[in-house]
């Protein structure tokens, strides 16, 4: 079975960045698993995924605009210090939640500097290119709970009426 909207695709991965650093792996895990067209997985992937089958092994590069988007610098900026009540110590790479007029975003603190903190609220992957080596592990029809729900439901998991 090739893969199309509402195909229920399971697969293995290894992504790196361009400098061959790995960020990510299933390996030693269970594939990863997805329905097709619902908009799940980056859209770049999703594209070179279409009209595979299982079994197949391909190298995918994605390049940011298809990916986590480029870096909007709109996104980053400086709060004060006393933003972050009651929290002791601030450290690079620590996330919050941070409620904007656009609704909750995930920031990363970038700098500590004195009374100022330095948040990014881009995804830590915008602004690179990514590199897949995937491998299609399985391929089957999405069942007509899944295409309606736009989401795979896992095994033994209840369906509960929306």
């Amino acid at each position: 079975m090739q893969i199309a909207q509402n195909s229920v695709v399971s697969f293995h991965y290894t992504l790196t960045n361009n400098e061959g650093e790995v960020l990510d792996s299933s390996e030693g895990r269970d594939p990863l698993t997805y329905l097709h067209g619902a908009g799940n997985i980056i859209p770049g992937l999703e594209k070179e995924l279409e009209g595979r089958q299982s079994g197949e092994n391909l190298k995918v590069t994605v390049e940011p605009a298809e990916g986590y988007g480029e870096t909007q610098p709109g996104l980053m900026q400086e709060v004060p210090r006393d933003a972050f009540q009651g929290v002791d110590e601030i450290q690079p790479g620590m996330q919050f939640q941070a409620q904007t007029q656009g609704g909750p975003l995930m920031v990363t603190v970038t700098q500590v500097e004195g009374d100022t903190v330095t948040v990014d609220g881009n995804h830590p992957l915008a602004g690179q290119t990514l590199n897949f080596d995937v491998e299609i592990a399985e391929v089957r029809e999405a069942s007509e709970e899944e295409a309606e729900h736009g989401h795979v439901h896992g095994e033994g998991e209840q369906e509960q009426e929306h």
